[in-house]
């Protein structure tokens, strides 16, 4: 059993999760990959549950990239088919654990059935206030940035802004997470090292924790390591303590 830092502030506000290694579960116990993603799914509810019950703020789960359209059509028909019915059976469970829903991404993408459930959910949610659980669906980082960009130079070129008016805060407002606060721990499953355009905005000063197992071998025990290791992160945010004094390094 992992022990974590009961004080509050050591706990990260906002966890985001890289689900990675659901097609390397199913091929190394012979099954089709379908299987994987669905076990994934599972894994996912178990983990808003943990998150929930540990009393982190916010979750953002890398559900599906926009990149993973190119997947063979058949697995990403089955996945959305699967996707949708898991969303519609959790609105009881949102409601009663008093979680907000959110989705972020090029939401047009989604077949009618899956952006259905996801602006039915976001607005039976809207009130709910214990934690945020954000899925990223048809997801692109760059793709994000590449909508604020338009929008802040949309407000250029109406008067409404000027250049050197724009800031860091102004640009967040037209992100999809605007409102949310940017993650404290990333977490990536299967022993990949690298981002996958995932919150590439958002991570600046993320802490970065990478687990060896694949995403559908995830448990509350791997969920609290990840927890525990960030809680003995001294975060410095480029900053460097010196005799009393903060500077630069």
């Amino acid at each position: 059993m992992q022990e974590l830092t009961s004080e509050i502030d050591k706990l990260p506000r906002h966890i985001a999760i890289i689900m990675d290694g659901n097609g390397r579960w199913a091929k190394k116990r012979l099954l089709n990959r379908i299987n994987g993603h669905r076990k994934g799914i599972e894994v996912a509810r178990d983990t808003v549950r943990h998150c929930r019950e540990l009393g982190i703020g916010c979750l953002t789960l890398y559900t599906f990239s926009k990149e993973n359209w190119n997947r063979p059509a058949d697995e990403v028909s089955l996945l959305m088919k699967h996707l949708e019915i898991h969303l519609r059976a959790e609105e009881k469970t949102l409601m009663e654990q008093d979680i907000r829903f959110k989705a972020i991404g090029c939401l047009s993408d989604l077949p009618a059935g899956v952006r259905g459930v996801v602006d039915s959910l976001e607005h039976v949610t809207r009130h709910n206030g214990s934690m945020v659980l954000q899925l990223a669906l048809s997801y692109s980082g760059r793709e994000e940035i590449v909508k604020s960009a338009r929008e802040v130079a949309r407000l250029v070129s109406e008067r409404v802004l000027q250049p050197d008016e724009i800031t860091e805060e102004i640009f967040g407002r037209y992100l999809y997470t605007a409102g949310t606060p940017d993650p404290d721990l990333l977490i990536r499953t299967s022993g990949e090292k690298r981002i996958s355009n995932f919150l590439l905005w958002q991570i600046a000063y993320t802490e970065i924790y990478v687990s060896d197992v694949l995403w559908p071998d995830f448990t509350r025990e791997h969920l609290l390591s990840a927890i525990a290791d960030y809680q003995k992160r001294d975060r410095r945010f480029g900053l460097v303590k010196e005799a009393g004094t903060a500077l630069a390094g």
